[in-house]
């Protein structure tokens, strides 16, 4: 056997090893994973992350509960155009057919058993607007006040005073000037909330990866 056919023979055994090696598996999503959208191009959503970053790991402007059942996954949120509903998975990791890369977080053991009573009280406010003030309310639900809420007797997350301030700068970036001006609100700057960046920063929360 010449040198060259030995070459062959050695490139198609590793060729057929390559392509018989089963791709990593998937992240096996559970009942109350929490799933934070990485930060799009949007005005809006930058402005978010601008302002909310924790640890400069984390970028992300949206966030949902998951659910998952014999007849599939799906996602509790509030959306700025569906107000609080239930998508499905791929309609949340495609909205309006783009794609999004997600983050998938988990509550670590101890924590667990407060995911029942979680995803109960986030079906009990489906079907409430939007909340574009970002100021707590009891009516209309923005995307980490949703999940903050459904957790809320369980004290999982906390509340923290909001800035919409540049941290870099100490400025209001133009983006909430004028998204505040064409609300005729003042900048609800120091008043209680929560964000995306915020949420995953908790230390009741694992990250297990991405998905997309």
């Amino acid at each position: 056997m010449n040198y060259k056919f030995k070459q062959i023979l050695l490139f198609l055994s590793l060729a057929s090893l390559f392509a018989c090696t089963p791709p990593p598996p998937a992240i096996q999503l559970q009942s109350g994973d929490i799933l934070f959208v990485e930060t799009t191009s949007g005005k809006v959503s930058e402005a978010i992350d601008q302002v909310t970053q924790t640890t400069g790991a984390t970028h992300f402007s949206h966030v949902g509960l998951a659910e998952v059942s014999d007849s599939g996954i799906v996602v509790l949120h509030a959306s700025p155009d569906g107000g609080t509903c239930v998508v499905s998975l791929d309609e949340f990791l495609h909205p309006e057919g783009d794609s999004v890369m997600v983050v998938v977080y988990r509550l670590k053991a101890e924590w667990q058993k407060t995911i029942p009573a979680a995803l109960a009280k986030a079906k009990q406010m489906l079907g409430k607007p939007y909340n574009f003030s970002y100021i707590l309310s009891d009516t209309a639900h923005y995307c980490s006040e949703f999940v903050y809420l459904a957790f809320a007797a369980d004290s999982v997350f906390t509340l923290e005073p909001m800035t919409f301030k540049d941290q870099a700068t100490g400025n209001f970036p133009p983006a909430w000037v004028e998204y505040y001006q064409k609300m005729e609100l003042e900048i609800p700057e120091g008043l209680p909330g929560c964000n995306p960046n915020g949420l995953a920063a908790s230390g009741k929360l694992e990250r297990m990866g991405e998905i997309e």
